[in-house]
């Protein structure tokens, strides 16, 4: 890979690192950054950029493996299986999301005000059905219970 990605850690997020690399990763298949043949940078080069352990490079390689988006080949490195992309990164919609990003900020909302903001608005359109368990009789909530009581 010529540089393309670039992994950032942030320390302070609460993220687990190898999540952070598995994200990165995801987004820049969705944003068409990376496709199919591409190679990820070594775990060498990504140690070198972030002073993370190797272990944990490899341990996002393998999960991002698991899930059939790269592939290892020994003594080569790690390459790109498929892409993620349907939205180019530089369509107009990522121009329109800039945009907003910026006048966001100029208007005094930090990263976290911005994020909080864009998941509401995310969750109102692409709607998450969470599963919840409902008694039949009694159309209640089961109570919670402990490890090791019965319920």
């Amino acid at each position: 890979m010529d540089g393309a990605l670039a992994y950032r850690i942030d320390r302070h997020s609460g993220v687990a690192t190898y999540v952070q690399i598995v994200q990165q990763t995801k987004q820049a298949l969705r944003l068409g950054m990376l496709a199919p043949g591409d190679k990820l940078p070594t775990a060498r080069e990504v140690v070198e950029s972030t002073a993370i352990n190797p272990n944990t490079v490899l341990k996002a390689y393998r999960e991002l493996e698991r899930e059939g988006l790269v592939e290892a080949r020994r003594g080569l490195g790690t390459f790109v299986r498929r892409g993620l992309s349907t939205t180019p990164a530089d369509s107009p919609l990522r121009t329109e999301l800039d945009a907003w990003a910026e006048r966001a900020r100029t208007d005094g909302l930090d990263r976290d005000d911005v994020a909080a903001l864009f998941t509401a608005v995310l969750e109102t359109h692409f709607e998450t059905h969470v599963e919840t368990h409902v008694e039949p009789r009694t159309g209640t909530h089961p109570a919670p219970h402990h490890k090791g009581e019965t319920p």
